[in-house]
């Protein structure tokens, strides 16, 4: 379960950022602008950790980190929200979704492009549990710089890397396995830069994607044949699945 950070008191920056200032920077559509009214109550700039006030050096990819808290009027909270956010405010930043006195972490992975550093790039967001908003908070990762430190705290969302199912459980008329599969953490090892951790997780859903979407054209098939083909092309993609939690690269 991922656990808020306590950060320190010279950080503290509580400023409210205007929904309109969003909206501007995001050349907002009104679908989006309406997504804003429906689902967000306040946006409070709540923290900045920079090396004035948490006394660590800044990288070139990292200059600040940026803690944006966001009071929710629903549990759900549409990822365009935060990519507004995200595109409006040029740093990484880390937000706090709160909603009837639970609250939870957000992010995606965000760094300069590599053709124009003046534009960023932003991952899929990764998310933490709902808990109470007066939990207690754990200390900030140790780190030596604010990179480090940034891919410390979005290390914190990410999928356990631990042992996947094994393979061998993937057999004909066991399909019921795909949510085993689902639900096993990936294996991904320690020393897997945070680039390749979050190509591998990207992977790891379009696969499930493709999962879903056999398993949707296997539901609406009645043939006999028809759908033996597809049980294989399904149990392909299972294992190529499972390839993937294992560290593995997608068969081509």
């Amino acid at each position: 379960m991922t656990i808020c950070f306590e950060y320190p008191r010279q950080t503290n920056f509580g400023r409210i950022v205007p929904k309109d200032k969003i909206y501007a920077n995001a050349n907002a559509s009104t679908a989006l602008k309406n997504r804003f009214i429906d689902q967000v109550e306040r946006i409070t700039w709540a923290h900045k950790l920079a090396p004035e006030t948490i006394n660590i050096s800044a990288t070139k990819s990292v200059p600040e980190i940026e803690v944006i808290r966001i009071r929710c009027k629903q549990a759900e909270l549409h990822h365009d929200v935060l990519k507004a956010i995200d595109k409006a405010i040029p740093f990484p930043l880390i937000f706090e979704l709160v909603h009837k006195a639970k609250r939870k972490m957000v992010a995606g992975y965000k760094h300069p492009n590599e053709a124009d550093s003046s534009k960023w790039v932003i991952s899929s967001y990764f998310s933490g549990e709902w808990e109470e908003e007066d939990a207690p908070r754990q200390p900030l990762p140790q780190a030596i710089d604010l990179g480090t430190l940034y891919e410390a705290m979005l290390a914190t969302l990410m999928p356990n890397f631990e042992n996947a199912v094994e393979p061998a459980a993937i057999n004909e008329g066991m399909l019921d396995m795909q949510q085993a599969i689902y639900d096993a953490p990936s294996a991904m090892p320690p020393n897997m830069s945070m680039p390749q951790r979050v190509a591998r997780i990207e992977e790891i859903k379009a696969q499930e994607r493709e999962i879903d979407r056999i398993k949707s054209r296997l539901g609406r098939t009645k043939q006999f044949n028809k759908r033996v083909e597809i049980n294989g092309k399904l149990r392909d993609a299972l294992q190529e699945l499972e390839a993937l939690k294992r560290c593995g690269q997608k068969t081509q």
